[in-house]
């Protein structure tokens, strides 16, 4: 039987309950996995050997992995009496755990053993391996706690016991996995330094040092040496309470035992976490300690030693310095791999220094290096929007000169960089460059030189570039093309154009218009207050057809308020957004929006409490959009009950809310938590 605080752990009684007593009826009900309509019928051979349903049910599961057949064939197989062996068991097991299908896979070993089909001991342990790979450590317990009960002489492997402790102390139940750690124990175990490292990890997750400093001792005591491992973890969790004093000897004693340690991936793994916690505590400089005098000596490979460096500051957004461990590994003759150079690259742009980045790109060339394609579109993005196209010129033609690189897309990503800013000239240039280097501009292309006079507002531009493509001297439009072109009229208040487009150009072309065009034209005739022609369309689109979606909703009711028309968009909403079932938190702020704008502030508390009543849910945006306008009206009192009702639906404050506050109070920097 099992150890008493195994049972105390996992709260099972002595004896079979309901669901772990043997019964066949019930587990018979569940192995059958398709309804009786859907099953086709079987081909069973009652008289076929065990090993030739043992091989059938093994190539159903690995090569077919057509699990649910396999237990269709078991399920009738045990109508005729027939009971799974090891291999069967093992099979299904495995089978639903590479399906992913964890939560079937620890039920139906549950019901694989309330039916007395339990494997030996050694198969169990290899399915609880299996099942661990669910990361759901308390299901697994159920498993062997059922296992205990109807096979008491079964004992957990060591490794399988480890793995257990590990899961339930990244669930910060470092209690219970101490209890397990008891319960290896009196199953005969001998704990390793992987149960040990294991427990300390988890107290020093959990900021329980004194316990984590206990642990370590009992270790020490019981003739367990710690690893290098096992003094990286401490160090981690030292660094945490900021006792930098104590961080410095553990790190000296962890430098002396990496030159013990045989195994280089435990010493890998050591200095992997170590870093980590460096730069997750902000000790950077000690980073760029190591990284200077690199006191690993040669217990950890010093490009994989940088590389992690690199990988672990970047992540940690310190991507200058991370440039700088490249500067120490280029004074030593190391290269930074690719992939590292490229991590900073792509950090620095991300973060703003796309001219550090440039320079590193630079640099980088002369080591082979070419940003990825990804790390180009934010370098070149970043460059113009720093208006130094000559930069940007150049890592086009680094990204060109690329082998095996699709030159037409490589050209598509930097012109949409060059609709950030207002340069229809180099536009022109770049689509003159393409069709001179036999670069051939694709739709793509074609859209977004289009959507960058848009947004110029050069109209005729735009309408040349689409004459030409109906021409025949480019490629074809599509809905996209027409799309830009009309809402590029639209802004420029070149309605009937634009209109013209919608309802005769692009059927004549053999494309129908889709609910993306319909939005855009719905978008531009609001912002213009042309609100009969947006109804208009909006008829016609419906007559066509096309289903409006929540899009459509927010853009009109937005619309409406903003051509003061409030009732019309209330109208809109009572009669046709609620009763479609097609609105979401977009549509909600557009409503409140517009009722806090026209200063009815009270009937945005009143609809916004409506949503509540009626089963919705709205986000934090919506609560704002209210809170702020009530802030406006100096409404202090309402503004502070909407935030109480706010927090009663179970949404918390977030930086917006208390800006907005802190405005209503005049910038004196009043705790609100105190008030509310």
């Amino acid at each position: 039987m099992h150890s008493k605080c195994f049972s105390q752990l996992f709260h099972h009684p002595k004896k079979l309950n309901s669901l772990t007593k043997p019964n066949i009826t019930f587990a018979l009900f569940f192995f059958t996995t398709l309804p009786q309509q859907a099953q086709e019928p079987l081909n069973i051979n009652t008289r076929e050997s065990e090993q030739d349903i043992t091989k059938k049910i093994h190539r159903l599961c690995s090569k077919d992995r057509n699990v649910d057949e396999a237990l269709r064939f078991l399920d009738h197989l045990r109508i005729f009496g027939y009971r799974p062996n090891s291999l069967n068991t093992s099979s299904i097991i495995h089978a639903l755990c590479d399906a992913n299908r964890f939560a079937e896979a620890h039920h139906r070993f549950l019901l694989f053993i309330s039916s007395r089909c339990v494997p030996d001991e050694r198969t169990c342990n290899v399915i609880i391996a299996c099942l661990l790979g669910s990361k759901n450590p308390l299901d697994t317990l159920r498993v062997i706690g059922c296992l205990y009960n109807v096979k008491p002489e079964f004992v957990p492997s060591l490794v399988n016991y480890n793995c257990l402790m590990d899961q339930l102390c990244g669930l910060s139940r470092v209690g219970e996995a101490h209890k397990l750690f008891f319960d290896m124990k009196s199953k005969g175990h001998v704990p390793n330094v992987v149960s040990y490292t294991t427990l300390i990890h988890g107290y020093c997750r959990t900021g329980e040092m004194d316990f984590a400093y206990k642990v370590f001792d009992e270790m020490r005591h019981c003739g367990v040496l710690p690893n290098s491992l096992t003094y990286s973890v401490l160090v981690r969790g030292v660094l945490r309470t900021r006792d930098v004093e104590h961080a410095n000897v553990l790190m000296f004693n962890l430098w002396e035992r990496m030159k013990e340690e045989e195994d280089s991936s435990v010493n890998n793994a050591a200095f992997a976490n170590l870093v980590d916690s460096l730069c997750r505590e902000g000790y950077v400089n000690e980073v760029f300690r190591i990284a200077e005098d690199m006191p690993q000596g040669k217990s950890v490979n010093e490009e994989f030693a940088c590389g992690h460096m690199i990988d672990s500051l970047c992540r940690s957004g310190r991507n200058h310095g991370a440039s700088r461990v490249v500067y120490v590994m280029r004074k030593r003759g190391l290269t930074p791999s690719l992939v590292s150079y490229n991590s900073i690259v792509h950090g620095l742009c991300k973060h703003g220094g796309c001219m550090r980045a440039y320079q590193l790109l630079e640099e980088g060339i002369q080591f082979g290096y070419l940003p990825s394609e990804h790390t180009y579109k934010v370098l070149v993005e970043g460059l113009c929007g720093e208006s130094d196209l000559e930069k940007a010129r150049k890592i086009l033609q680094f990204m060109l000169s690329k082998r095996d690189v699709d030159r037409t897309r490589i050209c598509n990503i930097y012109l949409r960089a060059l609709c950030l800013i207002k340069n229809p000239t180099e536009l022109l240039n770049v689509l003159v460059f393409m069709l001179q280097t036999q670069c051939q501009p694709d739709v793509i292309t074609l859209n977004t030189v289009i959507n960058g006079f848009c947004k110029m507002g050069r109209i005729e531009e735009a309408l040349k570039v689409l004459n030409d493509m109906v021409a025949g001297k480019f490629c074809a439009p599509d809905a996209v093309t027409f799309t830009t072109i009309i809402f590029g009229l639209l802004n420029v208040g070149r309605i009937q154009e634009a209109l013209n487009l919608l309802y005769q150009v692009m059927p004549q072309r053999g494309y129908s218009p889709g609910i993306v065009t319909y939005n855009a034209v719905l978008r531009g005739l609001l912002r213009l207050r042309r609100v009969e022609e947006a109804k208009e369309v909006f008829n016609c689109m419906l007559g066509f057809g096309v289903v409006a979606d929540s899009t459509t909703y927010a853009i009109v009711i937005d619309g409406l308020c903003e051509s003061n028309q409030l009732d019309e968009a209330k109208r809109f909403w009572d009669d046709i957004v609620w009763p479609s079932n097609i609105h979401d938190n977009y549509v909600y702020a557009a409503m409140i929006k517009g009722l806090c704008r026209s200063g009815k502030i009270n009937e945005a508390v009143h609809f916004l409490y409506e949503l509540v009543d009626s089963g919705v849910t709205p986000n934090i945006v919506c609560y704002n959009v209210v809170i702020d306008g009530a802030c406006k009206l100096s409404m202090k009192r309402e503004a502070y009950q909407i935030l109480r009702e706010m927090r009663k639906n179970g949404l918390n404050p977030d930086a917006v809310t208390w800006r907005i506050l802190d405005k209503l109070h005049g910038n004196r920097g009043n705790d609100f938590g105190l008030r509310i």
